[in-house]
């Protein structure tokens, strides 16, 4: 059976990393068919309108980020109403959803997936200062220290966790302290770094029609 991840990514035509580092297999769906779910073989299809566009490039950022519609939709209508306060509308949106705990976790590298770091941060398994956040969405701040709870240390999924992490480059607006298992946030989110696979302008005249 084709995993619902793989299906998504498949229609929206980009590798969105949906499970991680499991994407980068050879095995990946996106490799081996790079036509749509449901079409037999490779055809030529007719282009989008530009509302298929716009729609496309929502549902590439909201599965992106791992959130439903109604989330997506909040963050878009608050940077839309805030845009005349700031230089750069596209800028303002991605820092919202980078600064989700959930993402700085799995930012950090102490979830391989940001499906899997939202669950993580939903059973309590993060402190925020010193104290545990189980809400997926918290806004976490610059000089906020993230750290793995000592409960989770514990647990077989985390046992090779330090490991894994001595090889692994976090962003730049983040610091990683391995033997401790926490991080910092340093700055601001760059969004030259984040870089995310879609035009994001399209998304905002998508939501203001």
């Amino acid at each position: 059976m084709i995993n619902p991840k793989c299906k998504i990514c498949r229609r929206l035509g980009v590798k969105l990393f949906l499970k991680g580092e499991k994407c980068l297999s050879p095995k990946c769906l996106m490799i081996k068919r790079s036509y749509p779910p449901g079409e037999k073989r490779k055809k030529r299809m007719s282009s989008p309108s530009e509302y298929g566009k716009e729609l496309r490039e929502k549902q590439k950022l909201k599965n992106w980020y791992n959130l439903r519609e109604r989330q997506f939709k909040k963050y878009v209508k608050e940077t839309l109403k805030a845009r005349g306060k700031v230089e750069d509308a596209t800028v303002l949106l991605i820092r919202k959803l980078e600064s989700r705990l959930d993402n700085i976790v799995f930012r950090l590298g102490f979830a391989s997936s940001r499906a899997q770091a939202k669950q993580l941060v939903s059973h309590g398994h993060f402190l925020v200062n010193g104290k545990r956040i189980d809400i997926p969405s918290h806004q976490v701040k610059r000089g906020d220290i993230i750290a793995v709870s000592s409960k989770f240390q514990k647990k077989p999924i985390a046992q090779n966790l330090k490991n894994s992490l001595k090889k692994y480059k976090t962003s730049s607006w983040l610091e990683l302290n391995v033997e401790k298992l926490e991080g910092k946030v340093l700055n601001e989110p760059v969004i030259e770094e984040v870089a995310p696979p879609v035009e994001i302008p399209t998304i905002f005249e998508f939501y203001s029609k």
